[in-house]
């Protein structure tokens, strides 16, 4: 959704008010040719503001406004010491959100997805081609997917078919189909993301066995049986079947507001038509 008619025209007229005791940098822009103001966009969120609590700055809001990325903004994606960090693109989105009282540690995932594709967009434009494997023949093939295309997890409807209780308090409460345990889980933010981001590098750093899909687990769970306790909740988690745990994973990606990063994939060798995930990888942000 972009609002930006008329943001980019020649100066026109004697200066607003918002242009009195601008810089020298700053006034000699103004005196330029060309007076430029950065346009933005309306990002429409997944979650349509409804998880976020009241006082929230995107509590029941529909959609965020961001600007178009620029220079600036690619500067940051190539600086050596924020990609080793894996922080370039949270700050590029950070700068990006107009409205400051916004945070990304506070931001849904499915919203944060929705504002990187849209970041992605203004930047780069909506074709995203890269590399990609044919699930069928596993043959390796260049794609172009259109980012434009992608929906939003319907999750109002999921929540009927999987069979999953919107609790008061925006949490959603499962019964495993092995154990028949009843979980309470929540929605994860920007904040559980970095945790389990760092998390994962120290393992990679130090050869260590992968513990990314327990730490993501252990943020997910709210508690067992009503029993929230933290010890409780790891000794469950250690000993969950596999079983069940899958079948977590897939309700909690159906019912959770989301970009749906699936798109129809025709395979050049085979021909075979499949649905592929969007590898977010680095042609993403930084296409040839």
């Amino acid at each position: 959704m972009s609002r930006n008619e008329g943001r980019f025209s020649a100066a026109e007229g004697s200066p607003t008010p918002e242009d009195e005791g601008t810089s020298a940098v700053a006034a000699s822009a103004a005196g330029s040719q060309f007076n430029w103001a950065l346009p933005t966009e309306f990002v429409e969120l997944p979650s349509k503001g409804r998880f976020y609590p009241p006082g929230h700055p995107l509590h029941n809001e529909t959609t965020v406004e961001i600007k178009y990325m620029t220079a600036k903004e690619e500067d940051i994606l190539t600086d050596r010491a924020l990609l080793k960090k894996g922080i370039a693109i949270d700050r590029v989105l950070a700068n990006l959100i107009v409205d400051q009282r916004v945070k990304l540690d506070d931001l849904l995932i499915g919203d944060k997805n929705a504002i990187l594709v849209k970041a992605r967009t203004t930047g780069y434009g909506s074709e995203y081609e890269t590399r990609v494997v044919c699930p069928n023949c596993v043959a390796t093939c260049e794609h172009s997917f259109d980012l434009e295309e992608l929906a939003h997890v319907d999750f109002e409807d999921a929540l009927e078919k999987e069979d999953v209780e919107l609790t008061e308090s925006n949490t959603f409460r499962v019964t495993l189909p092995m154990s028949k345990v009843t979980l309470e889980c929540r929605m994860l933010n920007g904040k559980d993301e970095t945790s389990i981001s760092k998390k994962t590098l120290r393992n990679d750093r130090k050869n260590e066995a992968s513990t990314t899909l327990t730490t993501q687990l252990g943020l997910l769970i709210v508690s067992v049986n009503g029993d929230a306790d933290k010890l409780t909740k790891a000794k469950f988690i250690a000993a969950m079947p596999a079983r069940d745990s899958r079948y977590l994973r897939t309700v909690m990606e159906k019912v959770t507001p989301n970009v749906e990063m699936k798109q129809e994939f025709d395979c050049d060798e085979c021909g075979e038509t499949s649905v592929l995930e969007v590898p977010l990888n680095a042609d993403f942000f930084w296409p040839k």
